[in-house]
């Protein structure tokens, strides 16, 4: 008789299982992940740009607007090479590591963290502002900043971007819808009328410059969740189609925004730019513009806990929220984190000073100066003053200046400008029942 040994588990099914579990998060092709991308970068970006042009004058406006796009396009493209070259590469934090080990990984998370928290923050202010006009009631902003975060959250909750990614043509039509139906109202109210100039307002000061600046480099902040984007994508190598794609579409909805509402504004146009509609129509639009409050401002939370739960469980099967373990942490994650973007948004209620505040302190790094740093240790191909490193050695240069610029001159302006608006009682303290 053949005694058949009991049948051992086989060493391939934890490897099958975790291969089925992948399948789940590498379901985005270039299409979906234009589209994600579109969502996560033309939202808050957008409604600050048309002040910013008062603030700059129209030229200046233009110009740096058309600039920062093609600066930011180059830069996020050298930030995709490194995904392609080192696959290990889940998210922006990593290159931290592969540039100056265990103390850059540090810092690279701390930005990469501290940005997406700041920019989920900047949606909760501006689902508060909503609630608020929409609603036009003398209720406590601090309500509608608490409803706006929990509505962060629950769109937070699903895990891959491909899920996401499907909110993301409802979320398109909705900024595209919000921005369209302000330039028309703002043109049929001002009757072709208004005091739009080609230079800087009169009186406008270098601090209060600069803020209008950091508002349009916060419009290409894109690039600090482009590897986490590729790491869902089953075909890495297409992102380059998105950034030609996104980079383009950036740049014209942008330029026409801010250049429209400010031509039909003028110096009185507000920001966020919605609020220029007029009391009636800015409430149809606020309502139109929900979706992509809630939808663009969730993908920021759930870039930055996916990087923490990634870290968290690299090793276990709750690596891929599959679980009733691993649900349970990824919801306390999110939950987290959307509390931390609510204090940021309590504590610096004024729109343009946060967007202001998360470019010099995060985007200027994260999508310009750090770029050109990871071309010249991780992707430069010999010395760098060889011929065919000249060109790249050039543009980089530009997008390192322009980023060390924005960190350096963009954080004292927008310190200076937020103390000076505190202290003269222009804004209402943290935390308290008025914007």
């Amino acid at each position: 008789m053949t005694v058949t040994a009991p049948k051992q588990p086989s060493e391939t099914q934890p490897v099958l299982r975790d291969a089925e579990h992948n399948d789940r998060f590498r379901r985005l092709g270039w299409v979906r992940l234009t589209v994600i991308s579109i969502v996560e970068a033309i939202a808050l970006g957008a409604l600050g740009l048309p002040s910013a042009f008062a603030t700059l004058g129209m030229f200046a406006g233009i110009v740096l607007t058309v600039g920062m796009g093609l600066i930011a396009m180059y830069a996020a493209y050298n930030v995709g090479q490194v995904k392609l070259r080192y696959p290990e590469v889940k998210h922006y934090a990593d290159v931290g590591r592969l540039l100056m080990g265990g103390f850059g990984a540090n810092i690279f998370v701390g930005s990469f963290v501290a940005l997406l928290i700041f920019v989920a923050g900047s949606h909760c202010l501006t689902g508060a502002i909503a609630f608020r006009n929409i609603t036009q009631t003398d209720s406590c902003t601090v309500i509608y900043s608490a409803v706006a975060a929990v509505l962060l959250m629950l769109f937070a909750i699903p895990p891959s971007f491909a899920e996401v990614a499907i909110l993301g043509y409802v979320d398109f039509v909705s900024i595209i819808l919000a921005i369209g139906v302000t330039m028309v109202a703002t043109g049929i109210q001002s009757g072709g009328v208004s005091d739009w100039s080609a230079w800087p307002m009169p009186g406008t000061t270098f601090s209060s410059a600069l803020v209008a600046a950091n508002n349009i480099v916060f419009a290409y902040s894109f690039a600090g969740c482009l590897p986490s984007f590729m790491e869902d994508m089953h075909t890495p190598e297409d992102y380059v189609k998105t950034m030609w794609w996104l980079g383009g579409i950036q740049i014209v909805v942008y330029t026409l925004t801010g250049a429209v509402i400010y031509a039909f504004v003028g110096q009185s146009v507000q920001s966020p730019a919605l609020l220029s509609a007029g009391p009636v129509v800015s409430r149809v639009v606020f309502a139109i513009a929900l979706p992509v409050i809630f939808i663009s401002g969730s993908i920021n939370t759930t870039v930055v806990c996916r990087y923490i739960h990634d870290q968290l469980h690299q090793e276990s099967i709750d690596h891929h929220i599959s679980t009733a373990r691993g649900w349970s942490r990824w919801l306390a994650l999110v939950s987290g984190v959307t509390l931390i973007a609510w204090v940021i948004a309590e504590a610096i209620p004024v729109f343009s000073n946060l967007l202001s505040i998360s470019s010099s302190l995060f985007i200027s790094g994260l999508s310009f100066y750090l770029p050109p740093v990871m071309w010249y240790f991780l992707l430069r191909e010999g010395e760098w003053y060889e011929r065919q490193n000249w060109k790249p050695v050039v543009l980089n240069g530009i997008v390192f200046l322009v980023g060390v610029a924005v960190f350096a001159f963009g954080t004292y302006a927008s310190l200076v400008e937020l103390i000076l608006k505190f202290t003269s009682g222009a804004i209402g303290r943290p935390f308290s029942c008025s914007i």
